[in-house]
């Protein structure tokens, strides 16, 4: 089992929603962090929370104070990420997890975005968890054991209209994962890795979607919007914890919701045609709001 008390984990995108929450709950473990992201007062603002929690935990128990470290990064941009796991190792020399969580999302069905949307949304979600691995790799087989958790998404797993580009990337995460996962495996590697298949969970990422340069009508924005907020059931602390309990466990796949579970499950059971049954079950769930 990869250590959490005592290890050091990287986390991209930990200025808010699921990396931040994941920031918080290592940290309460004992662990300590290199946080990275585009957002660096979301940053301060996060590494803040945790040192003053920590304070006073070590004022009432007496434990020791968590190291965290702040990295403003791009993960689209290979060579910062190389130069964040340097910087990250060299602070933490423990560090023995590495969390690809940076993610964006795109709004418009295939005829409405650019090809140059889709390289942007590309260069995020799927390349920088490849230059994730690839750079931090060579520190994790150090350690005794490490582990790599990758952020998929349920639309990695079933592709619902009008995210083509996200389940695209998302799908592309799930697929370099298993294989790398394989490859680790067979090679006996210390290094473990997790993909993880969150459903709906309650952050900002609908609000903060870019619209294809097709997208003509703002009123579907905002109802996807809204039907995204209906249905995203999950906290960001649930799924934190949910993901640790993985790590923990050394669970190669992590499904996170209800709803993740349901779509995997009705994916096996009808691969071709699961949408149809999909979109009349959220078309009733709206219609019980």
């Amino acid at each position: 089992m990869t250590a959490i008390k005592d290890g050091a984990a990287a986390v991209t995108g930990a200025a808010s929603g699921i990396g931040r929450a994941l920031a918080i709950e290592l940290a309460a473990r004992g662990c300590d962090l290199a946080l990275a992201d585009r957002d660096e007062a979301g940053l301060q603002a996060v590494a803040a929370e945790i040192t003053a929690t920590t304070r006073n935990n070590m004022q009432r128990n007496n434990t020791t104070r968590n190291k965290v470290t702040v990295h403003r990064l791009d993960v689209a941009d290979a060579g910062a990420i190389g130069a964040f796991a340097q910087e990250a190792c060299a602070a933490h020399p423990a560090l023995n997890i590495l969390i690809n969580n940076a993610g964006v999302a795109l709004f418009g069905q295939f005829h409405e975005i650019d090809q140059a949307e889709m390289e942007w949304l590309f260069a995020i979600n799927f390349w920088g968890v490849v230059h994730g691995a690839r750079a931090f790799l060579p520190y994790l087989s150090r350690q005794r054991e490490a582990h790599i958790v990758n952020l998929s998404s349920i639309f990695g797993i079933v592709a619902p209209p009008g995210q083509s580009a996200y389940s695209a990337a998302k799908f592309a995460v799930r697929g370099f994962s298993e294989s790398l996962r394989h490859e680790l495996e067979a090679a006996q590697s210390n290094v473990r890795l997790s993909v993880v298949h969150p459903g709906g969970i309650a952050t900002s990422i609908a609000r903060n979607a870019r619209m294809g340069r097709g997208v003509t009508d703002n009123a579907r924005r905002v109802e996807a919007i809204e039907r995204f907020e209906q249905l995203a059931k999950t906290t960001p602390r649930d799924a934190a914890l949910r993901i640790i309990r993985g790590i923990e466990r050394n669970e190669p796949r992590i499904l996170i919701g209800n709803d993740a579970r349901f779509m995997d499950l009705l994916q096996r059971i009808l691969p071709a045609t699961y949408w149809r049954v999909m979109a009349k079950r959220l078309a009733k769930a709206l219609k019980e709001k």
